[in-house]
């Protein structure tokens, strides 16, 4: 990016050890890599709200009417487990992409029937 940051905002610093990151990893570097390239100085901060605003949007979208049917929840980890090629487990697993420990994954393909076997590459 080519952008130097030395600091981090107290107020920002603060706000992020207090966030609870319920999309795991990949939304801290998000939050992190959007807050660099909107950077203005030296100094690494987000506007107030920002966590917030995103913690909201991610529950609005998660209680989106019909959002969650069985259908569709089938069909989204069926997708992330075609993504990871069956692997469910692990930093790179589905689990992982969904935000969910591997044991409740794991419960929800056996509960909606899912044959996590034909995922698996043979690679």
């Amino acid at each position: 990016m080519g952008k130097r940051v030395r600091q981090i905002e107290k107020r920002t610093f603060d706000a992020m050890q207090q966030y609870s990151w319920p999309g795991n990893i990949r939304e801290l570097q998000n939050v992190i890599e959007r807050g660099v390239i909107l950077a203005e100085a030296e100094v690494f901060r987000l506007d107030p709200g920002t966590l917030r605003r995103i913690l909201k949007e991610a529950l609005k979208s998660a209680q989106a009417p019909g959002e969650n049917t069985r259908e569709q929840q089938k069909a989204r980890i069926e997708a992330v487990l075609k993504e990871t090629r069956g692997r469910i487990a692990g930093p790179d697993g589905a689990a992982a992409r969904l935000g969910l420990p591997a044991s409740t994954l794991e419960s929800r393909i056996r509960t909606l029937k899912i044959n996590k076997h034909l995922f698996r590459s043979n690679t």
